[in-house]
Order: structure tokens, then sequence, then C-alpha cells
């Protein structure tokens, strides 16, 4: 079967542009969550929601505000730049609709937020439209779930 397209996880990821890693995605949607109702957040904040370190969180401030994503500021503030706070709606949106989907397939709540963060980091934007579209179908015919998941 040589020649036939296949690659390895690694490579499948290797092939895709992305403007951030994961991880820096991981940071962003928090800073998103940590700051919608104040404005800002603090790296204090931010580390500990994350179960990291503050330098941990201070290095990846400063990756982030290179790329315009946040503002980082002295005493440890952070603010979103308008990209960023786009960016992190969207990040927190594509959570959300995975969240939903799994839910929707009954996976159990002590599973439920590991799977959704494998997932969100390598399904793409396109995909994730599609699954988006298909909870909605199901919302509608909610028998198709029910004759699913009653056998």
């Amino acid at each position: 079967m040589k020649g036939k397209g296949f690659y390895t996880f690694t490579e499948y990821m290797k092939k895709e542009e992305r403007l951030m890693s994961a991880a820096m995605e991981d940071y962003l949607e928090m800073i998103y969550r940590l700051s919608k109702e104040t404005g800002f957040t603090r790296i204090n904040e931010l580390a500990q929601a994350l179960n990291i370190k503050p330098p941990s969180a201070t290095k990846m401030a400063q990756k982030l505000a290179e790329l315009k994503l946040i503002n980082y500021e002295k005493y440890n503030i952070i603010t979103l730049q308008p990209r960023g706070r786009k960016l992190g709606r969207a990040l927190i949106k594509r959570h959300d609709i995975l969240e939903e989907f799994l839910k929707i397939l009954k996976v159990p709540g002590n599973l439920l937020l590991e799977e959704v963060e494998k997932m969100e980091h390598t399904l793409s934007t396109g995909t994730v439209k599609r699954i988006e579209f298909l909870m909605k179908y199901l919302k509608e015919h909610s028998e198709i779930l029910e004759n699913i998941f009653s056998k």
C-alpha cells in the first residue's frame, strides 16, 4: 500500500499552516474567558486557571503579545487586542460546539473536557462547521438520537 497518501498524525499536523500552536490557543482561550467581564486578567489568574506556574504564563503572554493578540503590561496585567478578542471568541465558540456535540453523543462527563481539548486542536474549521450543522439537524430531528441511544 505504499504511496496511498497516508501519514502519521505528526505529519498531518505539520502540513497544516497554523498561526498558533495548540498551547497558544489554550492560553488565548483562557485569557478571553478570564477577561470577559473585567476587560483584563492577571498572570497569576491565568496560571491558576491553566494549572501552570506564573513564569510559564509570563513566557506565553510575551509570545502572544509579539503576535499582537494581547497587551501584556507591567504588573502582570493582560488585555486582549481586537484581533486577539476576535480569535478568542472563535476559540470559545469552537470549544462550545465540540463540547455540545460530545454531550449529544453522551460522552461521560468525566471524559468530556479532555476529549474536547483533544479534538479542538486537530479538527479544521470546516469540519467544526460541519459538526455544527449536524448538531442543528439532530436537534431538529431528535428522534434520530433517541433511536440510536435506545438500542
